[in-house]
């Protein structure tokens, strides 16, 4: 099989809406398979009966997260979430996926202020593995407060690995630029193929290793936008 092409930010965004238009995939299916996809690497990554703290926006970055966490905890794994927004600022997807996690009993704090978020980080264990789905491909520009003040957060803990989830949080995945911060992984678990900013020099020191989750989305279809750049 050829490697995948990697996909710009547009192109990502015209895999989904092929994925739902031409396939009727719904939505929710994507992020699931994503979700436990990314869940998978992690397992296979860092073993059995680990312990991870999940970093959860509103987007459907967020939303990947919380299906993350679920399979995570069905595969033995103690899973607390940080979540960085309101419930009802969440997209439908990623509050279906929160629904669902919040009926699970599985632990969630939300850190929504700067006053609030040192505390959360506070809690991170050595042992831990730090999972980063804060922000997505949607991602560009500058990172805002108090998010920028969170990743310095973060960075500071002694942990035992930090993964991205499709993209490290303040990397622009089209030019592969930091956004004045932006999260550092060992491991970048991306979804249907590589973004092309991975590729550049300054985007190094954030991606790490690179994993490519299937979502589902036929490999023609993938194809067949790779080559319209």
């Amino acid at each position: 099989m050829t490697p995948i092409q990697p996909l710009s930010r547009d192109q990502v965004r015209r895999v989904d809406q092929l994925a739902v238009e031409r396939y009727h995939m719904p939505s929710i299916v994507l992020m699931e398979n994503a979700g436990r996809g990314a869940a998978e690497i992690i397992y296979k990554s860092f073993g059995q009966a680990g312990k991870a703290t999940i970093f959860c926006g509103t987007g459907n970055n967020g939303g990947d997260g919380f299906v993350i966490a679920r399979h995570l905890h069905n595969f033995g794994w103690a899973v607390r979430l940080i979540v960085t927004g309101e419930a009802a600022g969440m997209t439908p997807d990623t509050r279906t996926n929160y629904a669902i996690v919040e009926a699970m009993g599985l632990p969630c704090t939300f850190a929504l202020d700067r006053a609030s978020q040192p505390t959360a980080v506070s809690e991170i264990q050595c042992d831990e593995v730090v999972i980063d789905a804060l922000l997505g491909t949607g991602f560009r520009g500058t990172v805002r407060e108090p998010l920028r003040s969170l990743i310095d957060d973060i960075h500071s803990r002694p942990k035992r690995a930090v993964v991205a989830i499709d993209v490290p949080s303040g990397l622009d995945c089209d030019t592969g630029a930091v956004g004045g911060a932006a999260i550092r992984a060992d491991l970048t678990v991306t979804f249907a193929a590589p973004k092309i900013g991975f590729s550049q020099c300054a985007a190094h020191v954030c991606v790490g290793r690179i994993e490519v989750v299937d979502i589902g989305v036929p490999r023609e279809s993938i194809d067949e936008i790779a080559a319209s750049r």
